[in-house]
């Protein structure tokens, strides 16, 4: 066992690493969107479509990438996807017109599949007991979002938008090779040749992984489209400059990323179902405050109408923010927890199913907060819409999970206080 060691950690690092710098690519339109939105007059709904199309690349692969890890290993495949995404991240600093941001966003975003491949390829190197907290620790790679909030916006201001893909290209180029060069492949781990692509994917009948996906739509595909929202929403809404803006907005990315490690910890610990439960709770709670639009109104009294005005100040939102942030970090980590127990053979092509769902709430989520702005002009509608997601999520959670509680497995029953 102790000749495993030195080899498992180089893979939990150097792919940690590696996921940090793709998320990092992927959440690129976070902050390069908006000099772009001015330099191209767009309205919300195009910006929304913008910052979201790396997204759908991202998501649509993560399926088909999961299937190949399982099958060929996950070094290649991750090696091989940051290579294929490095030339379109760079010609992104020539691009004159809405469409070529568009098709390059494309091919960028393939670099948001890496996790399907990262998360297969380390959870294998664990023992059941640990994989909650080694999917935990490379799933804090999320914060490459708010690194991203953090080194775009001092691109931006000591060169233009230009430099910002020029600098991220170079960056994936030498991660790339790091990861080659630093990690290698039990081929113990991968999927017997005899099993054919349709009996992997005969998953896809079970209603357990459809539920995870419901789960992972709004705490990861959730905490994408904040990310991608909430640095226009600071601009726009309280009118802070970019560079501020961008670090408020990563009071939500960044503990929505390192934090992923301790969910991980905690879902090894008390269960996935309980450390889900709560996190729904939380999100719902912090959601409904945060759907509430600035309002003013009077009150005719004896004395004289009075007008009273209601509405979160910077401080009080991202604060609210901050808190939804970690229940979410939490949460990713709990649906994989999930996805550990119940299916530890398919790891690659069901963490690609639900990664692929969850993606797709990350890129659909941008679009729609952006169409019910442009619709109703209240910017806390996105936050309204969340609300709505989350009760769905709470639902089937309590229809599948908790109303069969008698029937789940002991261990999967955490020793958390009941929430429901």
């Amino acid at each position: 066992m102790s000749s495993l060691t030195t080899p498992r950690g180089l893979v939990l690092g150097t792919s940690t690493f590696a996921f940090t710098v793709c998320f990092m690519v992927w959440m690129m339109f976070a902050v390069l969107g908006i000099p772009i939105k001015h330099m191209l007059n767009l309205n919300e709904t195009q910006f929304g479509l913008l910052a979201a199309t790396p997204v759908l690349s991202g998501s649509l692969v993560r399926l088909p990438l999961g299937v190949l890890t399982d099958r060929f290993g996950g070094r290649i495949v991750f090696f091989l996807l940051m290579m294929v995404c490095v030339l379109p991240l760079y010609l992104i600093s020539y691009a004159t017109e809405y469409w070529h941001f568009l098709v390059l966003g494309l091919f960028v975003g393939l670099a948001g599949g890496s996790f399907s491949v990262g998360v297969a390829y380390v959870a294998h190197w664990f023992d059941k007991r640990n994989q909650g907290f080694a999917m935990g620790i490379f799933g804090a790679g999320n914060a490459g979002a708010a690194v991203t909030k953090f080194l775009a916006p001092a691109i931006i201001a000591a060169a233009s938008w230009q430099m910002v893909p020029k600098v991220y290209s170079a960056i994936l180029f030498v991660t790339a090779l790091l990861f080659w060069f630093l990690t290698t492949e039990n081929r113990n781990h991968l999927a017997p040749r005899s099993v054919s692509l349709r009996e992997q994917l005969e998953v896809l009948r079970d209603h357990d992984v459809w539920r995870y996906c419901q789960y992972y739509s709004i705490v990861f595909g959730g905490y994408v489209a904040l990310s991608l929202w909430m640095t226009k929403y600071y601009v726009e809404e309280y009118g802070f400059g970019l560079q501020t803006a961008a670090l408020l907005a990563a009071c939500f990315s960044l503990p929505g990323g390192i934090l992923r490690a301790f969910g991980g910890w905690m879902s090894d610990r008390w269960g996935a179902h309980s450390v889900t439960r709560w996190v729904m709770w939380v999100s719902c709670m912090c959601l409904f405050l945060l759907s509430y639009p600035p309002t003013d109104f009077t009150v005719h009294t004896v004395s004289g109408p009075v007008t009273f005005h209601i509405g979160l100040n910077a401080a009080v939102f991202t604060g609210l923010l901050f808190i939804v942030g970690i229940a979410w970090a939490f949460g990713k980590a709990s649906v994989f927890k999930y996805i550990s127990d119940e299916f530890p053979d398919r790891m690659g092509v069901i963490s690609g199913i639900v990664g692929l769902v969850g993606g797709l709430g990350g890129f659909l989520l941008p679009i729609m907060f952006g169409a019910l702005v442009d619709l109703t002009g209240v910017r806390s509608s996105s936050f309204m819409l969340l609300f709505g997601i989350i009760w769905v999520s709470l639902s089937w959670m309590y229809l599948t999970e908790i109303r069969k509680a008698p029937a789940r497995k002991p261990a999967a029953l955490g020793a958390l206080p009941n929430a429901s």
